[in-house]
C-alpha cells in the first residue's frame, strides 16, 4: 500500500501542535513508521516537509527533532498573522464566490447560536473553520497555505483563552461577512484588523519556564486516514 507523503505528514504536524512529541525530542523514521503504520518513505517525505514548515530540525547527530521556537518567534507568528488575515479578508472581498459566501454565513448563524449557549469548544473549531474559509474565498493559494501554516503554529506554541465576550467576536465575524458579500475591500480589512488584534490579547505561550509541556509523549490522537488510498 503507497500512503501519500501528505497523509503522514498531517498526521505527524497534528501530534506535534497537539503536544504529543516534547519540544526538542527525536522524531526517528523508523519509531514514526511504526507509529502510523507507513512504510519509512512517507515518513522520511513528510519530515522534510515538516523541516520547511519549521516544526522540525535536523541536527547533527541525533537526526530529525522537534523545533524548539523562541519567544521571539512565537511573536513574530502572532504578527505575520495580523497584517496577513486582514489581506486575505480583502482580497476575499473582490473574489468570494457564492459558495463562499454560502459556508460564511452559514457559520456565523451556527458561531452566533453557540456563542448564546455558551459552548466553547464548538465556538473554537467554528472559528478556525471560518478563517480558513475566510482564506480560502482571498482566491490566492500561496495566501491560504501561508496562512493555514500560521494557524497550526500558533495552535502549537500558545494556549488561547475563550473569549470573554463570545457574542461580540461573532457579531464581528458577521460584521466581516457583511462587508465581504457587499465587494468592500477596506471594510473587510478594518474589521478583520481589530477582530485579529482583539484576539491575539488572548493568546498565551505554552513554553516560556518550561510550563504546559508534556510531561512524556502522549498516545497519538491522530492516525493516519487510509481510507480510500490504493493498493
Amino acid at each position: 500500500m503507497r500512503v501519500p507523503a501528505h497523509s503522514v505528514c498531517t498526521a505527524i504536524r497534528d501530534d506535534i501542535v497537539a503536544g504529543v512529541y516534547e519540544r526538542g525530542s527525536r522524531l526517528t523514521e523508523e519509531l514514526l513508521a511504526r507509529r502510523y503504520g507507513v512504510s519509512r518513505v512517507p515518513v522520511r517525505e513528510a519530515l522534510r516537509t515538516l523541516e520547511a514548515e519549521g516544526f522540525v530540525v535536523t541536527r547533527r547527530h541525533a537526526g530529525a527533532c522537534v523545533a524548539e521556537p523562541t519567544e521571539q518567534e512565537a511573536a513574530d507568528l502572532l504578527e505575520m498573522r495580523m497584517l496577513l488575515e486582514p489581506l486575505g479578508a480583502a482580497r476575499a472581498a473582490q473574489r468570494r464566490t457564492e459558495a463562499h459566501l454560502k459556508v460564511l454565513r452559514g457559520l456565523v448563524r451556527l458561531g452566533q447560536e453557540r456563542a448564546r449557549r455558551g459552548n466553547s469548544e464548538d465556538l473554537r473549531s467554528l472559528g478556525g473553520w471560518f478563517h480558513e474559509t475566510l482564506a480560502q474565498a482571498s482566491g490566492s493559494p500561496a495566501l491560504t497555505s501561508t496562512l493555514a501554516q500560521l494557524r497550526h503554529k500558533i495552535a502549537w506554541m500558545y494556549a488561547v483563552e475563550a473569549p470573554a465576550n463570545p457574542a461580540e467576536s461573532w457579531a464581528e465575524h458577521g460584521g466581516i461577512v457583511d462587508a465581504v458579500a457587499r465587494g468592500d475591500s477596506e471594510r473587510a480589512r478594518a474589521i478583520t484588523a481589530l477582530h485579529t488584534e482583539r484576539a491575539m490579547v488572548a493568546h498565551r505561550l505554552r513554553f516560556p519556564g518550561g510550563a504546559d509541556r508534556p510531561d512524556r509523549v502522549r498516545t497519538s490522537q491522530h492516525p493516519v486516514n487510509m481510507t480510500g488510498l490504493r493498493h
